[in-house]
């Protein structure tokens, strides 16, 4: 008999059974080829409310915190009989328990693969926990950095949008000892864009139907992605009517069909349309809006010089300021219309290849000046409300939509008035005498004056050309002084009215406010002039004196007869004698 025990074989002979020392042997070889800081593999053993026991073949086995085996749901993910990879930390602690990890095994493992995306290039994908300093954390397993300038192709303004975000994203730095991994979902985005601008290059052409998504809307457009390549859609092309800004009709996201209308191959640039998906409405506009056509339309739009009428989508009218009354006081639009304001109006004139129709407002009601003439007459007194004075005149309002000019002549017939608002101010309520209509032209001359007798007619019924009349001196001038002979009535003497001999100047005979008598040397009426002479007076004197003298004769004045008989006398003596003439 043999001193070794040796185990019967299956055929009938006995296999040698190990010995303890063997299996020590084998034990101790087996932990000899683990290090400490590796991942090795382990079976799950026993699983408690608190731990999961797992044997990897040590002498004892490895007590794991449950937690380390929770899934996304908190539930255990393992059960007795699995095999799991555990991380050895220590292969006999103070107690003689190897010490494992799951958690550190599983962040090896991931580590791993980061390490292998980095050197071979490959894609990772994450989901974003929250936004940090410079760009936002990302999970991939572990923690990782993926900065903003890496997010996206285009600046992304709100970063805090992109919580809970998953992305392809490929791994540009990584540093195991730091813990530090650094990703880009940019270059993920540029190969695909790289790959679908190439697909969508080879389609583009001009006047092709394209699918694509609004990526950016400014206040002169929207940009639209076709696939890799971005068309800008000009705002004057989005529609055939009004725009104001490209939000009107579009967002950011939103699917849209355009058409190419400019393609540059060299430099890549794509004009798009959309209106041009539909008819031009100006076609055969002019047959759809005669002249002299009442249209209905809605007011879209107010300038300083008219309001712009939509009569239907893309087509536009003018209503200009001067053809919205009348009257023609508008001082702006919005004083008789509003935005959004629906309105009838007539079409005056039509221009399709300009793109362009004029309308007119004041054309639905009768014009007044047509049917003025059959209202007033010459000489009808009317009362209506100064609407403006000019330096020529003031202008009254005779009925809604006519005015008439009162000029300065007309004010007053014995005032000398400068200028209309010595007398009258706006908004005054004043009568008034027609003097005359022109229709045609719109016109309408109106008189204050006429309301009372005219002071010139009655002052030249009651004097005539040699008359004497007493005047005052109001005002000089180097030509003569006027006179004011009564209220409101003025003659000239000119300077050559003032004495026999040459006189330079009025001064040299009359002073200002000077009362004196004058004889009349002119008159007329229409031109309401009077001839004044102070010269005609003196020239008067001697006739006036001789006349005294007989006058003192015949009443019997002898003493006065005698005076003039002595001067007579004296007269005759100092006569120098002349020879009688030859026969």
């Amino acid at each position: 008999m043999s001193d070794v025990n040796e185990t019967q074989p299956v055929n009938g002979a006995r296999e040698e059974e190990p010995s303890f020392e063997s299996l020590l042997a084998a034990y101790e070889d087996r932990t000899q080829t683990f290090s400490e800081g590796e991942v090795i593999r382990g079976k799950v053993i026993a699983v408690t409310g608190t731990s999961v026991i797992v044997d990897v073949g040590f002498k004892s086995e490895g007590i794991i915190p449950l937690e380390q085996f929770l899934d996304e749901h908190g539930e255990v993910s393992v059960q007795v009989g699995d095999v799991v990879d555990v991380f050895l930390e220590q292969t006999e602690d103070s107690r003689g328990h190897v010490v494992l990890s799951r958690e550190k095994a599983e962040r090896m493992k991931i580590w791993d693969e980061i390490e292998r995306a980095y050197r071979e290039g490959n894609v990772v994908k994450g989901r974003v926990i929250e936004r940090i300093k410079g760009g936002l954390a990302v999970d991939i397993g572990v923690r990782a950095f993926l900065p903003g300038s890496q997010i996206d192709v285009r600046p992304v303004r709100n970063l805090d949008s992109l919580r809970g975000e998953e992305f392809e994203m490929r791994v540009i730095k990584v540093n195991k000892k730091r813990g530090n991994i650094v990703l880009s979902r940019k270059a993920v985005l540029e190969e695909s864009l790289k790959e679908e601008r190439a697909k969508t290059l080879e389609i583009l052409e001009n006047g092709k139907i394209m699918d694509g998504v609004v990526k950016n809307i400014t206040d002169y457009g929207a940009f639209i992605d076709l696939g890799g390549v971005d068309g800008l859609l000009h705002i004057t092309d989005m529609s055939w009517g009004r725009v104001n800004h490209p939000s009107e009709l579009f967002n950011v996201g939103d699917n849209v069909t355009v058409k190419v209308i400019k393609f540059t191959r060299e430099d890549g640039r794509v004009s798009l349309g959309y209106k041009q998906l539909s008819q031009d409405p100006w076609l055969a506009a002019d047959m759809r809006y005669p002249k002299n056509l009442r249209v209905p339309g809605k007011v879209v739009s107010l300038t300083d010089y008219g309001a712009f009428i939509e009569l239907e989508p893309g087509v536009e009218g003018l209503i200009h300021i001067s053809e919205m009354t009348w009257n023609k006081r508008v001082k702006h639009p919005s004083k008789i219309l509003n935005v959004g304001d629906e309105v009838e109006t007539v079409v005056l004139d039509i221009d399709v290849d300009s793109r362009r129709i004029s309308l007119g407002l004041k054309q639905t009601e009768p014009n007044p000046w047509d049917v003025i003439e059959t209202q007033y007459s010459p000489g009808d007194v009317i009362t209506g409300k100064v609407r403006n004075i000019t330096d020529f005149g003031a202008f009254v309002e005779v009925e809604e939509g006519i005015d008439g000019l009162v000029h300065v002549s007309d004010i007053s017939w014995t005032k000398r008035v400068k200028h209309p608002s010595e007398v009258l101010k706006k908004g005054d309520d004043v009568q008034a005498v027609i003097l005359s209509i022109d229709a045609p032209n719109q016109k309408l001359s109106l008189g204050i004056k006429q309301l009372e007798p005219d002071h010139w007619e009655d002052w030249f019924s009651r004097h005539k050309v040699g008359d004497i009349v007493n005047g005052r001196v109001v005002r000089m001038t180097n030509f003569g002084a006027f006179m004011e002979l009564e209220e409101g009535i003025e003659g000239l003497c000119h300077v050559s009215e003032l004495d026999e001999k040459h006189v330079e100047r009025p001064t040299e005979f009359l002073n200002i406010g000077q009362e004196i008598e004058m004889r009349i040397i002119k008159l007329s009426l229409q031109e309401k002039k009077i001839g004044l002479s102070l010269k005609a007076m003196k020239e008067d004197e001697p006739r006036v004196e001789f006349s005294s003298y007989m006058a003192s004769a015949d009443s019997g004045n002898a003493s006065m007869g005698e005076r003039l008989g002595e001067q007579l006398q004296r007269f005759k003596k100092t006569e120098p004698e002349t020879e009688p003439e030859e026969e």
